[in-house]
């Protein structure tokens, strides 16, 4: 499931985007100060995140410039009051690949969201199709050969981050950050379980493990 960085501290407005994104089957870590967003991006993979300029403990846009900076590529939307023409151009400059005002049209956002991933995957619209398996984003949907393939909430999020990653090897740690939040953590052997249940639907061949590099879809075998 994608992972999202919310940085907002408006007591109110953070925890209302939050939920409305979780709803739309994000998986969203909500951060308050410029601080914390260094931090959470140095430790943590991110599809998207956004970004409020008026943070405090470090401007979202001298967050941005640092992360920028330091080779970051994640997509950032910029969410803020800002209206002005020059503050949109210096969050554009400061690298934002995106940019929307308060007060928030979720819908719009969600919308702006999956854009960005899209561009970002290289996709034109919200699904990818890795052999005989297509996974659709919008509506969290697996088939393979066209039948649908039922999933439960955690094989859906270790397969979408798979497949988003497809020919390269995610390491269990990785597996372990998608599946759990900042309330929730995985258990020892959840990735172990997720991957197990995903062969029994899609066939062993489909997910390759490697020791000391992880799991991986879309291999070429033989």
């Amino acid at each position: 499931m994608p992972r999202l960085l919310l940085a907002e501290d408006d007591v109110d407005l953070g925890p209302a985007i939050r939920r409305a994104l979780e709803l739309e089957g994000y998986v969203v870590d909500l951060f308050t100060r410029g601080d914390d967003v260094r931090t959470a991006a140095r430790v943590s993979e991110y599809d998207v995140m956004l970004l409020d300029i008026g943070l405090p403990h470090g401007s979202g846009l001298d967050v941005l410039r640092d992360l920028r900076a330091g080779g970051d590529a994640t997509p950032v939307i910029v969410v803020t009051a800002f209206d002005r023409t020059q503050q949109r151009v210096a969050g554009l400059d400061a690298g934002a690949d995106d940019y929307v005002v308060k007060p928030v049209d979720l819908e719009e956002l969600a919308a702006r969201i999956r854009s960005q991933m899209r561009r970002r995957d290289g996709r034109q619209n919200d699904s990818i199709a890795v052999g005989a398996v297509t996974l659709d984003f919008t509506g969290h949907v697996a088939t393979m050969d066209g039948q649908d393939v039922p999933l439960t909430a955690k094989e859906y999020r270790v397969l979408a981050l798979l497949m988003r990653r497809a020919r390269r090897f995610v390491s269990k740690a990785d597996i372990e950050a998608e599946l759990y939040d900042q309330d929730n953590w995985a258990e020892s052997n959840t990735v172990e379980v997720a991957i197990s249940a995903l062969r029994r639907k899609f066939g062993r061949e489909f997910i390759r493990t490697a020791r000391g590099l992880g799991y991986m879809v879309g291999a070429s075998h033989g």
